[in-house]
């Protein structure tokens, strides 16, 4: 297979799913991980697809009509009307003196700068999150320790576990909700999640109900392991009865409108 036949083929393959790991497209067209990382360097380079951690993904809806993810720098200008509304109903579930983790994501994001001067404890992964309550915040603040990853905005050490800090609530968002789980195209978010959500009584999910309409392919947590959904008065019907049989919290956080 030639360079032109293997991008046709990963294209095709974008198509079906938001995103395709190195080893994924490996497997696939039986070629070496350097020649696969070539090929994700050139397309991406083209502007056919978007390199990310751990492989490609699909820079546009596909035919499907799915929306695909979108990086942190994309997505958190993207309806922040409701992710607002969410985040100021999650910072209501808080009490002074809670210990919280809070992870990456623009929603996330914006809960952590409504909880910036409370009396509580914060950890966080959230570089921008991090910056934020370092400059503005008073709450006793805890960051993660290792490598920054610009994309998706982590810091996260990959030679060790999970974070010596017990919470009483992990506020974490997500890319995508099926009724698999928490969905995700960075094979490191799946981890990151997996391992926060050992460190926590309760599990809340921050997400705008477009996040129903993304479908990436890693699972990074099954709805059973959710207590709690915030999200926006745009929740179908279908959605909600997805979260109810999984036993999920719904609490809708009204907007004027999804931006």
């Amino acid at each position: 297979m030639n360079d032109t036949q293997r991008h046709k083929a990963i294209i095709e393959l974008l198509r079906e799913t938001p995103f395709a790991s190195v080893r994924d497209l490996q497997e696939r067209l039986g070629a070496s991980p350097a020649t696969i990382r070539r090929d994700i360097d050139k397309l991406h380079e083209l502007g056919r697809a978007r390199k990310v951690y751990g492989g490609i993904s699909a820079s546009e809806a596909g035919d499907s009509g799915r929306l695909s993810a979108r990086p942190y720098d994309e997505n958190r200008d993207i309806a922040v009307e409701a992710k607002r509304a969410i985040a100021a109903a999650a910072a209501d579930l808080v009490r002074d003196g809670d210990s919280l983790i809070i992870h990456a994501g623009s929603t996330c994001y914006q809960l952590g700068t409504l909880l910036a001067r409370r009396n509580l404890r914060v950890w966080t992964n959230s570089m921008p999150l991090a910056a934020y309550l370092g400059e503005h915040g008073t709450c006793q603040l805890s960051v993660a320790g290792g490598e920054l990853y610009r994309e998706p905005g982590i810091i996260h050490d990959p030679s060790g576990g999970s974070p010596s800090f017990f919470a009483s609530r992990f506020f974490v968002g997500t890319q995508g909700i099926s009724s698999k789980g928490l969905l995700e195209s960075h094979p490191l978010l799946v981890k990151v999640i997996g391992e926060l959500a050992a460190c926590a009584d309760e599990i809340v999910l921050l997400a705008d109900s477009r996040k129903f309409s993304i479908q990436p392919r890693n699972v990074a947590l099954p709805l059973s392991r959710i207590g709690t959904i915030i999200t926006d008065d745009g929740l179908t019907d279908a959605a909600a009865k997805i979260l109810e049989d999984a036993g999920v919290t719904i609490q809708i956080a009204k907007t004027g409108g999804v931006n």
